[in-house]
């Protein structure tokens, strides 16, 4: 991997979950994942305004998280997998790290508690 590869990947990531980090934002996307809608039906639960809710879907879109289409007056959102996918396996690298990390402080205190009911 070249180093501009490498630099966008970190700059997609950094928009992936600075678009995370906003609960109105992962509320948006867990209602998308029930299928597309348009900014009026995303708006309906929330108590902001709808150019409000279209910032926060241009976020996402900028983010890649999601994608919208121009269909006669509504521009439906929809969520797409490839930028989230590519945030889970940068997290799964570091669930893998914490499970081998775990499970030597397990062996470690088993061998304490061995060791104590010795004495």
């Amino acid at each position: 991997m070249n180093i501009e590869t490498a630099v966008a990947q970190q700059a997609q990531l950094d928009a992936v979950f600075a678009a995370l980090a906003d609960p109105t934002r992962r509320a948006i996307l867990s209602r998308l994942a029930d299928g597309e809608a348009s900014v009026s039906e995303i708006a309906t639960p929330f108590s902001i305004s709808q150019p409000a809710i279209s910032r926060h879907l241009k976020v996402l879109e900028n983010a890649g998280l999601i994608e919208r289409d121009i269909d006669e007056q509504r521009r439906p959102a929809r969520l797409t997998g490839e930028t989230m996918a590519s945030a889970v396996g940068w997290l799964a690298e570091f669930k893998a790290f914490w499970g081998a990390r775990f499970d030597q402080l397990d062996d470690v205190l088993l061998e304490m508690k061995k060791a104590e009911a010795k004495e």
